[in-house]
């Protein structure tokens, strides 16, 4: 391959659609119904992965809890496990419930920003800092452009970046590796897996069960 083409195949910038995802492990999400629909069996690591919901409390979080829990974990007992970051959250998390899923509290961060613009600079930060395991991001500021710079963050600081949005970003395009849709299904939670960079879209009925 001519050396000039090889370097701009190398820029993070450049997409080359189902070549990436290929030969990466991916984050096991604890489900296997659903890690069978994700290339490298489970979630897409430092990328940006987008949850689209109609509304919050629709099993969002149920559907990251295992993943997250142990990415708050040390992996060798000696050194510390990186932050799991909530940047904006609209709800306090209830610490009970994240122990139950057997999340280390010790690790986990939240911020509030003061204006909704600062959400978006927040996320971007703890992503770059390359001392964040995971940041989660709710923001109804969130676009294109902005999921590029989650996306080049969350690649640089190896991390894993996940944002909820509003349904109505269907129609708006976004530079993440993976999104979903969550929505009440019949017997659970259904998911609608809209785009997977190494992977094709899917339906995951009942994911859990």
């Amino acid at each position: 391959m001519d050396e000039s083409l090889e370097k701009l195949l190398q820029n993070p910038r450049v997409w080359r659609g189902s070549s990436q995802g290929k030969g990466r492990q991916g984050l096991a999400s604890g489900y296997p119904k659903l890690d069978r629909h994700l290339p490298g069996g489970g979630w897409p690591p430092h990328a940006l992965t987008e949850i689209l919901l109609e509304y919050y409390g629709t099993g969002e979080l149920k559907l990251l809890m295992p993943a997250l829990a142990r990415l708050s974990q040390s992996e060798d007992g000696a050194t510390e496990a990186g932050w799991i970051t909530w940047v904006a959250p609209p709800f306090e998390p209830y610490p009970p419930a994240l122990l139950q899923w057997g999340m280390n509290l010790s690790r986990v961060l939240i911020v509030r920003p003061k204006e909704a613009t600062e959400a978006l600079w927040a996320a971007e930060q703890a992503l770059c800092s390359g001392n964040c395991a995971a940041v989660l991001l709710w923001s109804a500021a969130l676009n294109d452009a902005a999921s590029r710079r989650l996306q080049l963050a969350a690649e640089k600081g190896r991390s894993w970046a996940i944002a909820f949005r509003s349904l109505k970003a269907l129609s708006q395009p976004s530079a993440a590796a993976l999104r979903i849709r969550v929505s009440a299904g019949e017997r659970g939670t259904d998911l609608g897996i809209l785009k997977s960079r190494g992977g094709r879209p899917a339906v995951v009925r009942d994911y859990a069960g």
